[in-house]
């Protein structure tokens, strides 16, 4: 990786003597005067003053010494990232991103038939907290500590968060109306059913098919408020003020005081496995796997 006349030159500098080197590198002290010499030849300078008493460093020796030092340093660092990376595609593990709004339910559904497409592939759940700061966050940086996380999505939202979609399937979007709503015992709304009342749906500009949902509520005569993101906040506050909230299928669990009720609507949001822009092999096998078993 390095000239190994590095480190008998830093040696040298630090013991300040070819025989007090030598038996440092465990080699004869002609040896290392043989690399010393080579070493100033090779560089064209002159890096210690031979005297009587010793050998001193010159000042070109001095500077040599600090950047040789650096470059082993920075040589082993390397060494040991590369084998952690190599280490990592042996491995073959795929890390998921979990949390009550992005649970991997779905991919651990799946998971013995994308292991028969790959049986060397491997899966490791990742835990974080779904807040608005570290949800940005974590798709901007898939790759480094989770690799996938499965999630709605359009072009502006994977745009603005730098990351990459594979697409699987649409999903419904669905009331989710709290016990005590008058609505609560019909097995489907109409938006006719909700004229005069009022929704609560995630903030305008999250996503664009959900964006159309919004200007059909507002002309049939629905109020429409705003949340910031799906989360239990979210879900709490449709609890507390005892009206609809606009939900997407998959996520019936999510409050215990909550009923989702479909909607006779058309309306859908697509579903994917968010990923980085430039994914490990192992992650792309993982999504050709995936998307393979959910076409079928």
């Amino acid at each position: 990786m390095y000239n190994p006349q590095l480190a008998t030159f830093i040696s040298v500098a630090e013991n300040g003597s070819f025989s007090k080197a030598a038996e440092e590198l465990f080699i004869t002290p002609t040896a290392v005067m043989k690399q010393i010499n080579s070493l100033e030849e090779r560089l064209c300078v002159t890096l210690f003053e031979r005297t009587n008493h010793g050998l001193k460093l010159t000042d070109a020796g001095k500077s040599f010494l600090q950047d040789s030092k650096y470059i082993l340093d920075y040589s082993e660092r390397a060494i040991a990232k590369a084998k952690d990376i190599d280490l990592k595609q042996k491995q073959k593990s795929i890390r998921i991103g979990a949390s009550i709004m992005t649970p991997a339910k779905f991919l651990l559904d799946i998971w013995s038939d994308i292991s028969e497409y790959d049986p060397n592939l491997k899966i490791e759940l990742i835990p974080f907290d779904n807040n608005p700061v570290n949800s940005v966050e974590i798709l901007k940086n898939l790759g480094k500590h989770i690799d996938i996380v499965a999630g709605l999505y359009d072009d502006n939202f994977l745009e603005e968060r730098e990351c990459k979609a594979a697409f699987l399937y649409d999903k419904q979007l669905l009331f989710a109306l709290p016990i005590t709503h008058p609505l609560y015992g019909k097995s489907e709304i109409t938006i006719s059913d909700l004229k005069g009342g009022k929704v609560l749906l995630i903030k305008k500009g999250w996503n664009k098919y959900i964006d159309e949902l919004r200007e059909d509520l507002i002309s049939s005569g629905v109020a429409v408020e705003d949340f910031d993101m799906f989360n239990l906040n979210a879900f709490n506050r449709a609890v507390k003020e005892n009206v609809p909230i606009i939900t997407v299928e998959g996520w019936e669990d999510v409050h215990p005081l909550l009923k989702i009720i479909p909607a006779v609507w058309k309306y859908r949001i697509p579903f994917g496995i968010l990923y980085s822009l430039t994914p490990s092999p192992q992650v792309q096998a993982f999504i050709e796997a995936a998307q393979r078993i959910t076409n079928k």
